[in-house]
Order: C-alpha cells, then sequence, then structure tokens
C-alpha cells in the first residue's frame, strides 16, 4: 500500500462520536473525508467534507469518489452513522422502520460496498462498524428491536466480510457499544443510564475513539465484536 498518508471515511461524523474520530484520526496524520447528513466545510486542507444523507448511495459514492479523487486512497471506513429509536415493539411506525433501516443498514452496504472495492485495489484498508451490545443482551427497561434488528446484522455481516477479504488484505471490525455520554442525554437521565452498566457508569466518548483507534493497529484483530460497554454484555 506504500509510503503515503493513509485516508480514513467516517460516517455520521458532523457531532459525538464521529466528530471525535475526525478529530482523533487527524492527530493520527491521516487525511479524513467527513460525511455526514449537516456537516460543514472545513478549513483543514486534509478534511474533505461531503453532506447528505448515507441511506442514500449518492451519498456514499460522493463521499468515495471525492476521497479518491482529492487524496488517491482510502485505507479505513469507520461505519459510525446510525440511529436508536426506542419504542415498545408494536408502537414502531412504518417510518420508524424505514429510517432505522435506511441509515444502519443501507448505509452501511452502501459506504462499505464502494470503500472495499477501493480498498482491494490497493491491496487493504480496514472496515469497522458501530454496533450495540443491545443485540446480545436485551433488557426490558430499554425496549430496542429495530437497534437489534440492525445492528446485530452488521455483527454478523462483520464477521462475514472479515473471512471473505482476510486474504485480500482487509480486516474487519465492529465495536459494540453500551450507552455513551452524549449531549443526547440529558444530564437527568444520567443517573438511570449510569445504572444499566455494571462499572456503574456510561461510557465516555473517548472510550469509544480509543477502542477503534486500537482496532486501526491491531493487524492481527479481524472479525472481531470488541465490547465497550461497562460489562454490559457480560451480564448483570
Amino acid at each position: 500500500m506504500g509510503a503515503a498518508r493513509k485516508v480514513a471515511v467516517i460516517t455520521g461524523a458532523s457531532q459525538g462520536i464521529g466528530a471525535a474520530l475526525v478529530k482523533a484520526y487527524r492527530d493520527r496524520d491521516y487525511r479524513v473525508v467527513a460525511t455526514a447528513r449537516s456537516i460543514k466545510a472545513s478549513n483543514d486542507a486534509d478534511i474533505l467534507t461531503v453532506p447528505g444523507d448515507i441511506a442514500d448511495r449518492k451519498t456514499a459514492e460522493r463521499a468515495i469518489s471525492e476521497g479518491m479523487t482529492r487524496f488517491g486512497r482510502i485505507d479505513t471506513l469507520v461505519n459510525n452513522a446510525g440511529i436508536f429509536i426506542g419504542k415498545p415493539f408494536t408502537q414502531y411506525t412504518e417510518a420508524d422502520f424505514s429510517a432505522i433501516l435506511g441509515v444502519n443498514t443501507a448505509g452501511f452496504f452502501h459506504a462499505t460496498q464502494l470503500a472495499v472495492a477501493e480498498m482491494e485495489k490497493q491491496g487493504g484498508g480496514h472496515v469497522v462498524q458501530i454496533t450495540t451490545s443491545l443485540v446480545e443482551h436485551a433488557m426490558s427497561a430499554v425496549p430496542s428491536v429495530l437497534a437489534s434488528l440492525t445492528k446485530g446484522a452488521l455483527n454478523a455481516a462483520t464477521k462475514s466480510l472479515a473471512i471473505e477479504y482476510a486474504k485480500r488484505g482487509i480486516r474487519v471490525n465492529a465495536v459494540s457499544l453500551g450507552v455513551i455520554k452524549t449531549p443526547m442525554h440529558p444530564v437527568e437521565t444520567h443517573q438511570a443510564l449510569d445504572a444499566l452498566h455494571p462499572v456503574g457508569r456510561m461510557g465516555e466518548i473517548s472510550d469509544v475513539v480509543e477502542a477503534i483507534l486500537y482496532l486501526e493497529s491491531a493487524s492481527f484483530v479481524t472479525g472481531e465484536i470488541l465490547h465497550v460497554d461497562g460489562g454490559q454484555s457480560a451480564g448483570h
């Protein structure tokens, strides 16, 4: 793959975990393609911003093609964009179903298919998705069928892709999260959300970033579902 500076594509990159990943990869001297619905242009010449809905294949096409045109390679894809709608199963609407499948599943498919095609040409790369430990450890207090339906699919796809591409130099992993402390969780909910985790606290955005950076450098790790969930998946 040569000595050229590496390039990471990050979806859902405008805020929270995604924005922190953009900074973390830049701190490692990666050039970054950052895509999200509402992302703003960057003053950093080594960050290419691509606004758009990742559920629309055209957004993924632009992110990968413009990234290749600007930077000449794609080394890493972080499928960070995701939607969580917690409702009792019978209260989900068709719009909820379509929205979650669009971002969580179709968005993963479009971005990954296009990125892997470029990684194959250069002889290597890394794909990592964000999933949830609710897939393996459902909780009655957190109704989450559509999250499990879509993120569970990503866990399965992670292992399948890891095996399919293992001999072609492309690693595929996932980070399975507990509840992460972001602005979407009001302060008054923190105590209850802390209690969902055996370690007694929510995760920090930095916990997620560090896990992804570990996988980035772990050349012998592929097909891994790395739990960053305060022990949630192990039990209560």
